[in-house]
């Protein structure tokens, strides 16, 4: 008993450390700002497809709330029933699991539409962070962190595998663009460009890459992949743990300098895309040596350059576009893929809302990786399926791979006929 609550004790100290540094500045500000008013749940696509108290953004972020109450307030700390402030104990931590890991993807729609703007993804992913640190992350999500840090990808794939993939795409390439020049370089020195990719494309999704790589060469671009460490993902952003995200981060811009390139090029991932480009300097505390960009960026300036010649009319079914939150909300990226877009298919039609104000998939905050959320990770697609239904589209774009996994099963669950694609393979259809 004595050893058990001894661990007890550490845990919490553990936790309550974690949180407090998680929870500094402005973000004090928004452990203390909201005024329960509710409007948040009118933009929650978890409550929406499943109005249970529970599922309510505001309710959730008041059981990160209270226990910060707990530890840096006055009455949390001197009359902690009065205001409802808990302990983090080991049992308030077990109960915590579910709130922010299978209740909240940390979309931040609900923040845009907060009376008050609190920031309630930001309250979700500091309880993140303090079940990081105690070891508490969700079985799925922990194992795809611990396969990044042990080889390099989230699917642990070795090095030879993905040498292999790039050899038999580049060998379909130079058939399907009768070129013998194609190629997929894998750790070529000297290059312009290092393009990074989920290891989806190189293991279920090899169309992606090789579109990319089609569209690289039509555009005579100096590109190559990185052999190591070239995963554009990034888990223990989802994790809440930082240490691993800095580790990640620190070891794809080393191999940049290593191989002497000038830009990074992200492929279509949305949460990797912020990782990258925006949360990484902070986790590394300094700038990049090199520049960094989405290809939907470059893609918009191939075409625009003429570097890329396109005809619309190869891709004649109507296409719609789903904005992915981290790229799109968090990330400030919404008009290059439209641009894109309309220049490469003959019918484009938005979905209702989109942009900013796009309702999320349902598949992103790690959802994926964890399958005892299985259910209401498809459940919580509902709104999506229905936006996507009333545009009338065969195609739904999206430049991101856990949108596109989980388009996919909303598309069979709820019966829309629709093919999911990346932007990048459309971009490569309309090749001229």
């Amino acid at each position: 008993m004595a050893a058990r609550g001894e661990q007890g004790r550490r845990i919490t100290e553990t936790a309550r450390e974690t949180l407090g540094q998680s929870v500094r500045g402005l973000g004090a500000y928004h452990m203390n700002a909201c005024v329960k008013c509710g409007l948040c749940a009118e933009t929650c696509h978890i409550y929406q497809a499943e109005p249970e108290p529970a599922n309510h953004p505001g309710v959730k972020a008041s059981k990160v709330i209270d226990h910060y109450r707990r530890y840096h307030t006055f009455l949390g700390k001197y009359l902690p029933g009065l205001v409802g402030a808990r302990d983090l104990s080991p049992d308030a931590l077990d109960q915590l699991v579910d709130v922010v890991y299978g209740r909240c993807t940390a979309c931040g729609r609900c923040s845009l539409h907060c009376s008050i703007g609190l920031d309630i993804a930001a309250v979700i992913r500091a309880g993140r962070n303090v079940l990081a640190a105690v070891g508490k992350v969700p079985e799925g999500l922990q194992r795809t962190v611990d396969n990044q840090i042990e080889t390099g990808n989230q699917m642990a794939i070795t090095e030879e595998e993905l040498k292999s993939t790039a050899e038999w795409l580049a060998g379909d390439l130079r058939l399907e663009m009768d070129d013998d020049g194609v190629e997929i370089p894998i750790g070529a020195k000297g290059r312009r460009v290092l393009y990074l990719v989920n290891p989806r494309e190189v293991k279920f999704f090899p169309l992606s890459l090789m579109a990319a790589a089609g569209v690289f060469h039509a555009a005579g671009e100096r590109w190559t992949i990185p052999s190591k460490f070239y995963d554009v993902t990034n888990y223990g952003f989802y994790s809440g743990d930082d240490p691993a995200a800095r580790e990640l981060t620190r070891r794809v811009i080393e191999e940049a300098e290593s191989l002497g390139v000038e830009e990074i090029i992200l492929s279509e991932c949305g949460h990797g895309f912020r990782s990258f480009r925006w949360e990484g300097p902070n986790w590394m505390e300094q700038e990049y040596p090199v520049r960094m960009r989405s290809v939907l960026e470059i893609l918009e300036e191939y075409i625009d350059s003429g570097r890329v010649k396109v005809d619309p009319e190869k891709n004649a079914d109507r296409v719609t576009l789903h904005d992915p939150c981290n790229l799109v909300r968090w990330g400030g990226i919404s008009e290059p893929q439209r641009r894109v877009l309309k220049k490469v298919v003959a019918d484009f039609v938005e979905m209702t809302p989109n942009r900013k104000d796009s309702y999320c998939c349902g598949g992103g905050g790690g959802m994926l990786s964890m399958s005892e959320y299985g259910e209401r990770r498809v459940m919580s697609g509902k709104i999506k399926a229905e936006q996507i239904r009333a545009t009338g589209a065969k195609i739904v774009a999206t430049p991101c791979h856990n949108c596109a996994d989980q388009l996919i099963e909303i598309s069979k669950k709820y019966q829309l006929g629709v093919e999911i694609q990346a932007v990048v393979e459309l971009v490569y259809n309309a090749l001229a």
